[in-house]
């Protein structure tokens, strides 16, 4: 008997009650009125990342340069496989992921925008993902008619649609800025990946 079989069978001996498991089609996730108006909001407030709404129709290659390239002090360098954005680097044909440390800001899709936290759905469409976590600065765009009420609807259309893991087996979810509290009780941002991020809200007719 293996070491964890041990201490898995000594735990087992040591239970005195046992419950079962709660049902948990009776849970009702929460929904909005306005799932979009709610996504906004707490993109801002819980997530902590900066808000730019635009149009389908605005230029998304001015508002990165206007908008949030023009607030670096020196010139950045952008990493982006969005056509139509000016970049340095393209995560698609760098050599490898190393290349990447040196980026400022970094510019993904999202496709999943969650209501009830801010989460974004950043499935992998780069080979290299780590564009998502070596960037300084992380841009993501996201289009308003991808926005639902809670986790349980977009785990959903995870599981439906084969789309989001069509070239890669990977996507993760990030909601605002990384930040941790544990290092002497101050709240560091970037301790784990980007120091901010910038939400790409773009408004469809």
């Amino acid at each position: 008997m293996s070491s964890k079989q041990q201490i898995l069978s000594a735990l087992r001996q040591h239970t005195r009650e046992t419950y079962d498991m709660p049902d948990l089609t009776r849970l009702k996730p929460i929904t909005y009125d306005d799932p979009v108006a709610e996504f906004k909001k707490k993109t801002t407030t819980i997530a902590g990342a900066s808000l730019i709404e635009i149009s389908e129709d605005d230029d998304l290659n001015a508002v990165i340069r206007d908008r949030v390239v023009g607030g670096w002090p020196a010139c950045p360098v952008i990493a982006t496989n969005i056509m139509g954005i000016d970049a340095q680097l393209n995560p698609d044909t760098v050599a490898s992921a190393q290349e990447l440390e040196r980026v400022d800001v970094g510019i993904v899709r999202g496709d999943i925008g969650v209501a009830e936290n801010a989460c974004i759905w950043v499935p992998q469409t780069m080979k290299e993902r780590a564009i998502c976590f070596a960037s300084e600065h992380l841009v993501i765009v996201i289009d308003d008619r991808h926005i639902v009420n809670n986790m349980h609807e977009a785990y959903d259309l995870i599981r439906q649609s084969s789309y989001y893991f069509i070239d890669y087996q990977f996507g993760t979810f990030i909601s605002g800025p990384s930040k941790t509290a544990d290092i002497e009780g101050a709240l560091v941002y970037g301790a784990q990946a980007a120091r901010a991020v910038t939400v790409v809200f773009v408004n469809r007719k």
